[in-house]
């Protein structure tokens, strides 16, 4: 095949894949702004009532705020945890270093469901059912793997020559590790703090074990609403959560986007 023909060929397959992707979810703005009462498409009418219910409803609002209680205290729980985790394993010199990643990064390759009943059944043996404590553990086990594969594979790619430059020149290794390896390896820790905050944002299956009446996240709200009243207010819910995600991605590229660039001066400044 030419190579004209390849390209084009790979541009159509990508294309269409994000076709794929991208069109289920750009349907829901549509279907949040319907003036129905149940889901249809296209709508009939548009109105703003899903979101004047959304925000009107203490069943909603109540699990949105518990969400972000739970996915901001496991992202910074995450993200120390598996920082520290990911140095001592690139950094670390002892036995069985192997077998410490493969346990730390079992979870991403076990499915939720599997973890969410053994789970289940070790928290109620200690009452941590229905619990924001409980949920928060729930998450870092899906949430640590994320934040300590991303770290990790920037402390490989990192060089170490300047920290060792300035270990040699009686700087202690605490102190030459935060002042020069860190500021390298920041955007990679940020990144792993958003993927660990979506993951526990977006969660479902653990919050459907665990959560129980008293402790209800947004997803599990909003899988309720889906089952048993299939009105337009999860629709609404799930475009704002869209527009959520858009922007904290965006002001994620952002800020790693400076960080790299403040790191790349500094690494350029101690080279010199």
């Amino acid at each position: 095949m030419p190579a004209r023909d390849s390209h084009r060929l790979v541009k159509t397959i990508t294309a269409a894949t994000l076709v794929f992707i991208v069109v289920p979810i750009i349907i829901f703005f549509p279907l949040s702004f319907s003036g129905s009462a149940y889901l249809e498409f296209p709508p009939s009418s548009y109105s703003l009532r899903w979101y004047a219910n959304y925000f009107a409803r203490y069943d909603w609002i109540a699990p949105t705020w518990r969400s972000f209680e739970v996915a901001i205290a496991t992202m910074a729980i995450a993200t120390l945890l598996g920082t520290t985790a990911a140095i001592g394993i690139a950094r670390g010199r002892f036995k069985g270093r192997a077998i410490c990643l493969g346990l730390l990064t079992a979870p991403a390759i076990t499915p939720t469901l599997v973890i969410a009943v053994g789970l289940y059944f070790q928290f109620a043996a200690i009452g941590l059912i229905g619990t924001v404590a409980g949920l928060i553990v729930a998450h870092l086990v899906l949430a640590l793997p994320l934040v300590v594969v991303v770290v990790l594979g920037a402390l490989k790619r990192v060089d170490d020559g300047p920290e060792r430059a300035a270990r040699s020149l009686g700087a202690h290794p605490v102190v030459a590790f935060s002042r020069v390896t860190l500021p390298m390896i920041r955007p990679s820790i940020l990144s792993g703090a958003f993927f660990a905050f979506l993951a526990s944002f977006d969660d479902v299956v653990m919050a459907l074990f665990l959560s129980g009446t008293s402790a209800t996240t947004l997803p599990k709200r909003m899988w309720d609403g889906i089952i048993l009243e299939i009105d337009p207010t999860t629709a609404a819910v799930s475009t704002l959560l869209i527009c959520l995600s858009v922007l904290m991605l965006v002001a994620l590229a952002y800020v790693t986007s400076r960080q790299a660039r403040s790191s790349s001066a500094s690494h350029e400044r101690l080279r010199r």
